[in-house]
C-alpha cells in the first residue's frame, strides 16, 4: 500500500460512498478525497457529523459534497437514484448498512425485515444499478460493497436479518463480477470483522467486544482507516485482476 499514498490516482474521478457521515464510510471518503476524488458522501439521519465528515475531506484536500437519503426504505433508493441520473460516478462503495435493532427471530416483524434487507442489500443493487450503465459505456469502473463477518458465521444473536443480508450481499458481487468483468468493470467485496466505530458500540457490549478481542489473533479491534484502506486497493491498479473477490478484514477472527 506504501505506494499509494502520496498518488493522485483518483483525480477527475467522482467516488459514491454510501452510508459515510461516520466509520468505515467517513474513513474511506477521507482517503478518496486525499487522492483528488470528488467524493459524494451519503447520509441518512446524521447531518452533523455527515459534515464533519465532509469538512475532514476538504481538508485532506478533496471535494467533496452531501446526499441525503434514508436507504432502509425503497423511496429513498428511488430518490437517490434520482439524484444521479446523467451523473458520472467512476467508483460506488456500497457500505451503507446496520443492524437497525437486535431482534430474535420470534420477535421479527414483516416491516423490521424488509427494512434490514433494504438497507443492507436491496439499496446496494439498485445503486450499482445505477451507476453501472454509465461505466458500461466507459468501460471502466469500480464497485465495492461492504459485507461482513457475520455473512460468515451467520452473525451474533439478534442479527439474522443483517447477516443474511451481508451473506447475500457477497453473493450478488461474485454475480455482478461475472457479468460486468468483460465491460472493464472491476465489482469487489469487503468483509470487515469488528471494527472500533460508533456502529459496534451502539450494538455491542463491552463484554461482546472483549470476547472478539480475545478470539481475534491480533488482539484487537480494527479501525476504519485499516479497511478504507483495502477498498483504495480494490479500486487502484494494484489491484488490476482482482475480481468478484470478498476480502476479509478481521485481524485473523475467521
Amino acid at each position: 500500500m506504501k505506494s499509494m499514498d502520496n498518488s493522485k490516482n483518483f483525480l477527475g474521478m467522482t467516488v459514491l460512498v454510501t452510508g459515510a457521515s461516520g466509520g468505515i464510510g467517513a474513513a474511506a471518503a477521507t482517503a478518496f478525497g486525499a487522492r483528488c476524488a470528488h467524493v459524494l458522501m451519503h447520509y441518512n439521519r446524521q447531518e452533523s457529523e455527515a459534515r464533519s465528515a465532509l469538512e475532514r475531506v476538504r481538508n485532506a484536500g478533496g471535494q467533496g459534497e452531501l446526499l441525503q437519503a434514508d436507504l432502509s426504505r425503497m423511496g429513498g433508493v428511488r430518490s437517490l437514484t434520482q439524484a444521479l441520473a446523467g451523473r458520472r460516478i467512476d467508483v460506488l462503495v456500497n457500505n451503507a448498512g446496520s443492524l437497525i435493532q437486535r431482534t430474535r427471530v420470534l420477535d421479527f416483524s414483516e416491516e423490521l425485515w424488509e427494512q434490514v434487507l433494504t438497507l443492507n442489500l436491496t439499496s446496494a443493487f439498485f445503486l450499482a444499478k445505477a451507476v453501472l450503465a454509465g461505466m458500461v459505456e466507459r468501460k471502466s469502473g469500480f464497485v465495492v460493497n461492504i459485507s461482513s463477518v457475520a455473512a460468515r458465521d451467520g452473525g451474533g444473536l439478534g442479527a439474522l436479518a443483517y447477516a443474511t443480508a451481508k451473506g447475500a450481499l457477497s453473493t450478488m458481487t461474485k454475480g455482478l463480477a461475472k457479468e460486468f468483468a468483460p465491460l472493464g468493470i472491476r465489482i469487489n467485496a469487503v468483509s470487515p470483522g469488528t471494527i472500533n466505530t460508533n456502529y459496534h458500540r451502539n450494538f455491542s457490549n463491552d463484554q461482546m467486544l472483549s470476547a472478539v478481542k480475545a478470539a481475534t489473533p491480533m488482539g484487537r479491534l480494527g479501525t476504519p482507516e485499516e479497511v478504507a484502506d483495502v477498498i483504495l486497493f480494490l479500486c487502484s491498479n494494484e489491484a488490476r485482476f482482482i475480481q468478484g473477490q470478498v476480502i476479509e478484514v478481521n485481524g485473523g477472527f475467521s
